[in-house]
């Protein structure tokens, strides 16, 4: 059969790679490969920076209220198109339909309009010398940026990074993630639908090595955000030492969920299955090191894996399934292989561990059962390396400072979840925890207003509402004497 071709999106046009070499792209439900990207390289960047140089000054000087209103636009025509989107991103990267409804396509949209609206309502600061003088700040876009996205959430983090940056005056050359390009080509026919001027959003497809690395290294690209592995991170950062360009990366996890006696029970399990294997496993915030205060150990043990045992496994275009193939083979392998290294680690698997096989359409798809092992320590590979797929660890605790250093006893710090009716304690562990997102008694509530990161190997900076726009924008003093 014919297959379908995408295209980088440069100047306002969707073009062909200036090599005319492309790479494979499958379905992860069936392996079939059933597209081909772009394999763009440094010709294609230097078209896309210079129709970036071009529209820059233009697009810097548009009224917060125009650009709010292309964005709101842009946002309005991904909801008429969310069914098309939704099975986009299922098809592409294997996660089942309702969830590329219900989150991605969603949370899309919801990004550009909230960025839209909060560029214009963005304030700067005064501050006032006695009678002496007074000093105001400036914030100016940063002119060209660089926006490098993750395969997890394909559509859903490609637009948290372009509509902040978009917003707050700047141009943009964005990268999706090679694995997962579909809806980033399917966006860039949108941008075009809304009406957004040439130049000012660029989108190059290829490898890291060919398109993400000569990105990061631009001289005329002044920031980087990334989101994806913590090597990939390192390599960002010293890539660009001595380049003195601001960097945002938004790395791995390897989330700790805490369980406390006291918690409401059924809400605790039924949200910490969620927690665990949303998306397969593959979200950066998935609770995967599960601790449970020793007295409700055996009881919630039961009770979870019972529930874990009962996630439905399909195909992802099924309205029914629950849990949909993981997002290639290689990362089919690599979750396969972190199951036989807990069992070498003495773990002991409660359910799942294995490929699942379906017939039909699905026969050769990239299937991993949820599984859930216990009986390892907390220094094992399994607990201290991040897995990213459908597999968690369940650990019994005696005490809350017990607790607190199996939490924070990994290189990680993204998130974290506390569940306890106890509120002296939650606010003892939130504050103690080592983490940049703590949830309690709940799990991925996100408030696009409030500073999204990690700390210690997950990360530097933070992305979502105003540090988001600190980030893609110069802060000016100015002191004027009185």
């Amino acid at each position: 059969m014919s297959l379908q071709k995408i295209k980088n999106y440069i100047n306002g046009e969707l073009v062909t790679p200036s090599n005319g070499s492309y790479i494979d792209n499958s379905i992860p439900a069936t392996g079939e490969v059933y597209s081909l990207i772009p394999n763009s390289n440094k010709i294609d960047l230097e078209l896309a920076v210079n129709a970036a140089e071009s529209a820059k000054d233009d697009w810097a000087n548009t009224s917060a209220e125009q650009r709010a209103a292309i964005l709101c636009k842009l946002a309005d025509i991904i909801d008429a198109n969310s069914d098309q989107l939704a099975k986009a991103e299922a098809i592409d990267n294997g996660k089942p339909l309702s969830l590329a409804k219900s989150v991605d396509t969603y949370r899309s949209a919801a990004n550009i309009r909230f960025f839209a609206h909060a560029c214009t309502q963005f304030s700067s600061e005064s501050h006032s010398m006695e009678n002496t003088a007074i000093n105001y700040t400036l914030r100016d876009p940063i002119g060209i940026v660089g926006c490098i996205s993750p395969w997890n959430l394909p559509l859903y983090l490609f637009t948290w990074k372009i509509a902040p940056a978009l917003a707050s005056g700047n141009t943009v050359i964005a990268k999706p993630s090679e694995i997962t390009p579909m809806t980033s080509y399917l966006f860039s026919k949108l941008c075009i639908e809304a009406g957004l001027p040439r130049g000012v959003l660029n989108i190059l497809h290829g490898t890291g090595p060919t398109i993400g690395a000569p990105l990061v290294k631009h001289p005329k690209i002044k920031a980087i955000s990334f989101t994806g592995g913590s090597s990939t991170g390192a390599h960002i950062t010293q890539s660009t030492a001595g380049m003195f360009k601001k960097l945002s990366l938004e790395l791995g996890g390897k989330n700790p969920t805490v369980i406390f006696s006291d918690c409401d029970f059924e809400e605790t399990v039924n949200t910490v299955v969620r927690a665990a294997f949303s998306n397969q496993g593959q979200i950066c915030l998935c609770g995967s090191r599960i601790y449970i205060e020793h007295t409700l150990y055996d009881k919630f043990r039961q009770a979870f894996v019972e529930k874990v045992s009962k996630i439905k496994i399909g195909d992802p275009l099924d309205k029914e399934t629950q849990h949909g193939a993981l997002v290639s083979k290689d990362h089919m392998d690599k979750v396969l292989s972190y199951i036989k290294i807990a069992q070498e680690e003495g773990g002991r698997i409660l359910t799942g561990g294995k490929q699942f096989h379906m017939a039909g359409r699905c026969a050769n798809g990239y299937f991993v059962e949820p599984t859930v092992i216990e009986n390892l320590g907390n220094n094992c590979r399994t607990n201290q390396e991040e897995i990213f797929g459908p597999v968690c660890t369940l650990m019994p605790f005696d005490t809350e400072q017990e607790a607190l250093e199996l939490a924070n006893g990994t290189q990680y710090g993204l998130a974290s979840s506390i569940w306890t009716n106890d509120l002296k304690r939650a606010h003892r562990m939130a504050k103690n925890i080592e983490a940049g997102i703590v949830w309690v008694n709940c799990w991925l509530l996100r408030d696009l207003r409030t500073p999204f990161g990690g700390v210690k190997s997950s990360g530097v900076g933070r992305e979502g509402g105003l540090e988001a726009l600190r980030f893609f924008t110069e802060p000016k003093n100015v002191c004027i004497k009185y």
